[in-house]
């Protein structure tokens, strides 16, 4: 299999509109540019070109790195670099703060450095009365590089989060799994060659050039053997419970299955809503069915749902991108399909059923090893389309600020994955040209009817690094509410104090 590779001169691509998000990956390092949108982003731009080679949306020095401090391991993994010395911490530790015995509701919590207070709340207060922000709305920010909370209104208010809970589900994932994991498809065939299954790990991007190799690679295992007529199988047992969303059918969400391709979307898009397949690993395995047969292998009356034979073996594979790169098209693009799939993921990793029961059960312990406030939180799903999901603004931006800790590179593709504003993802046509935060800002959005949110990163005028988060609820007009949670976060980009 061919190791997914980026080309860093396509991120820039377009520059005077809207960037066009990578497939796979979002764009990189450009919450750490300070100064006006279009220097900044000229300055990213030369950094990218002068540090590179890349993969999956990371240097792969920062990404080889990141897999050797994990430590994580498995079949499917990244090599991870021989053991040393734990490289110098590059800043002061991140996160103290939030185990500090505070009043974290307050905006004048006792944590907070000398006149950040006042000048946060005078610039952020009159912006959350805002009425587009409906009946209830919170908010925190703190300061990266010390983990200190500059300002906190409801922090520990649990609300629906909507999508911004991929934050989350990300983190998790990373986390049990490091950045390195692949997720693996298989076909295996049985000893005596005559009868095969397609086996689905749970990747969701796996796509139709993926397909057309499994089915090269086994074609050419089978005619070794002489072998011209096989019994098909499909095995999508790796993920368990229901497979429909609680929303119900939905554009915004193929079926959950260990098996599909293209992520069960009907109209050829790679992002947004699209119709979707109401049986995405039947509709694989029969396409798969299909290639064996145009290549004069006969699968007879095509697929059924069955279990490999005993004593099966490999006869091909498919690994995914690197988990990096699959958290960064997460998070750029909104994909539920893909959130849904690393909650699994993580449910695995951690021993517990792949299904919704057991990715919040998973997700959730996963977080308490990082001793993040959970007090509250909620997690029925990976994507945020359940309003049953439940997490705090404290939460949210402590997140954001762990991954920004160096003592977790693991969770770099967190921020890396973030749109930017005014040019990829969910917020390419959130920001105008001339907006103070066009650039600075890196931020997920999430959308429910009566729900907007906004978590993400911002550099301030003084080159500081902030993690944000804003969650309202009872809104009445969408695009309202958007423009009020966009115009706190640019509050923050032209702060000088």
């Amino acid at each position: 299999m061919k190791r997914p590779s980026i080309n860093p001169l396509k991120a820039f691509r377009g520059l005077t509109g809207a960037a066009r998000p990578n497939r796979l990956h979002g764009l990189s390092n450009w919450q750490f540019t300070a100064g006006s949108a279009v220097l900044g982003l000229a300055l990213a731009a030369g950094a990218v070109l002068a540090a590179g080679p890349w993969d999956s949306g990371q240097r792969k020095a920062e990404q080889e790195w990141a897999a050797a401090r994990s430590r994580t391991g498995g079949a499917h993994h990244e090599a991870t670099a021989p053991s040393g010395p734990a490289p110098a911490p590059s800043a002061p530790a991140v996160l103290t703060g939030l185990n500090t015995v505070v009043d974290k509701s307050a905006p004048d919590a006792p944590d907070t450095p000398d006149g950040a207070t006042a000048d946060l709340r005078d610039t952020l207060t009159p912006l959350l009365n805002a009425s587009a922000l409906g009946t209830v709305r919170t908010a925190v920010v703190i300061d990266t590089a010390t983990g200190k909370r500059l300002y906190g209104k409801g922090a520990d208010t649990a609300m629906t989060p909507a999508s911004t809970v991929k934050i989350a589900t990300t983190v998790a994932a990373l986390s049990a799994l490091g950045p390195g994991h692949r997720i693996a498809t298989t076909v295996q065939a049985s000893p005596d060659s005559r009868s095969l299954t397609l086996v689905g790990g749970g990747d969701p991007t796996l796509d139709k050039a993926a397909l057309r190799e499994l089915a090269a690679d086994t074609v050419h295992a089978l005619r070794d053997r002489g072998i011209d007529t096989v019994r098909l199988a499909y095995d999508t047992s790796r993920y368990s419970g229901p497979a429909l969303h609680p929303i119900g059918p939905n554009e915004n969400i193929a079926p959950v299955s260990a098996l599909m391709v293209d992520e069960g979307r009907l109209d050829g898009t790679d992002s947004g809503p699209a119709p979707r397949s109401g049986d995405p690993a039947g509709d694989a395995a029969r396409a798969f069915a299909g290639l064996l047969n145009d290549a004069d292998i006969d699968t007879g009356s095509g697929p059924v749902s069955g279990r490999p034979a005993a004593k099966s073996r490999p006869v091909a594979e498919h690994l995914s991108a690197p988990l990096s790169a699959l958290v960064e098209r997460a998070l750029t693009n909104s994909d539920n399909d893909i959130a849904e799939a690393l909650a699994r993921q993580t449910a695995l990793a951690a021993g517990e059923r792949a299904d919704f029961d057991g990715g919040r059960r998973a997700v959730t312990a996963q977080l308490k090893k990082l001793h993040l406030p959970l007090k509250g939180a909620k997690f029925a799903d990976g994507s945020g389309l359940n309003r049953q999901d439940k997490v705090t603004a404290g939460l949210l931006a402590g997140l954001l600020a762990r991954a920004a800790d160096p003592d977790h590179p693991e969770l770099r593709p967190v921020l890396t994955g973030l749109p930017v504003a005014g040019f990829s993802g969910t917020l390419s046509k959130r920001y105008t040209e001339t907006s103070r935060g066009t650039g600075l800002i890196r931020a997920k959005t999430g959308t429910l009817t009566g729900v907007n949110t906004l978590a993400g990163t911002v550099v301030d005028g003084q080159g500081r690094l902030l993690a944000f988060a804003f969650l309202a609820s009872g809104t009445t007009s969408p695009s309202e509410a958007q423009s009020s949670l966009d115009a706190l976060a640019a509050s923050l980009a032209a702060r000088t104090r």
